[in-house]
């Protein structure tokens, strides 16, 4: 069986080598690809006789995938699968897998670099700092008391509510499911329109889907408090960007924190959000930590290896008619 890595997976060789020794030494063949490609042909030349990929955030499309006659499994080294023509999947007979928790404490952790940074102008500071600069006009805003309306409350959402206890801030919640783990923190359950009408920061933790694609359109930031503040580490396109900097520059919003955008970055650079006001910029970086990236390369080569027992784990999608093999 070849199992090939598609793109690299920010860890050591040291590492890649001790986590793939194990199906090495079962036979099978392991083809790590050490840099990042989008060219199709050389994507497909590389995949077209795997039975296994490996991929992180690069897009999959329909037509790799359908270049790969033995491929049987996608084990992603993401949380979010929707860069993966899963359509393809199914009509090839493919199981998709996740690294589910990989970056749940990264993630959860940059969401309050982004919430203290606007709040409490944290760039600004520096920069005048750095300019022979004093605080004027760079008196913030205290988290503490605060109420955080969470839009996803799943994993990373109720850490993100875990971490807002500590600053006695006040949680409500909207998802399609309601999560008894973070109501055992403190979050209440609201409608959406709720939630955006009463929060001082609205964070967003939520996948992309039909359902979710710009859930925070010009009518919904339009519900929330000309204060408040809205954090994105989500997925770029659950929101309207154009209607967020037109929010942001005329005084309809407090600030945002945007870790995701509709591309990955480097963002165009006449992407509305570059010359938003009181906004703050990371590169889709909140996933990305050492210990996140060890981490989530153990769960992508533990996938496999609970495929290859016909026991797979974190199926994020599997097809109709899929029968487990038993290699």
């Amino acid at each position: 069986m070849q199992i090939v890595m598609l793109e690299p997976l920010g860890v050591s060789k040291e590492t890649l080598s001790k986590l793939a020794k194990p199906f090495i030494d079962a036979g099978h063949e392991f083809v790590p690809c050490l840099n990042k490609i989008q060219d199709k042909k050389e994507l497909i030349s590389r995949a077209s006789e795997a039975d296994v990929l490996i991929i992180a955030n690069s897009p999959l499309g329909g037509n790799v995938i359908s270049a790969c006659p033995h491929l049987k499994m996608i084990s992603v080294a993401f949380t979010g699968i929707d860069h993966v023509d899963v359509n393809a999947c199914e009509e090839n007979n493919i199981l998709i897998s996740n690294a589910a928790g990989y970056c749940t404490y990264a993630v959860a952790e940059l969401t309050f670099g982004l919430m203290l940074s606007t709040l409490r102008k944290i760039v600004p500071c520096h920069q005048a700092t750095r300019n022979n600069g004093t605080k004027a006009g760079l008196v913030g805003n205290e988290l503490y008391n605060k109420t955080v309306g969470i839009i996803g409350t799943g994993a990373i959402g109720t850490t993100v509510a875990r971490i807002s206890k500590a600053f006695n801030c006040k949680l409500l919640g909207y998802d399609r499911h309601e999560n008894k783990e973070a109501q055992d923190v403190g979050v209440t359950y609201v409608t959406l329109e709720n939630l955006l009408e009463k929060s001082d920061i609205v964070t967003l933790h939520t996948p992309l889907t039909e359902e979710t694609e710009m859930l925070m359109s010009k009518e919904r930031i339009a519900l929330m408090k000309p204060t408040s503040i809205l954090i994105n580490a989500a997925r770029g396109a659950v929101i309207d960007s154009t209607a967020l900097a037109e929010a942001l520059n005329n005084d309809k919003l407090g600030g945002a924190g945007i870790d995701v955008f509709e591309m990955e970055p480097p963002i165009p650079s006449n992407h509305p959000l570059l010359n938003a006001k009181n906004t703050y910029l990371t590169p889709h970086v909140a996933f990305a930590t050492d210990e996140s990236m060890e981490r989530r390369a153990s769960i992508t080569f533990e996938n496999i290896s609970s495929w290859l027992k016909g026991i797979p784990q974190n199926i994020m999608f599997k097809p109709t008619s899929m029968t487990f093999c038993d290699f």
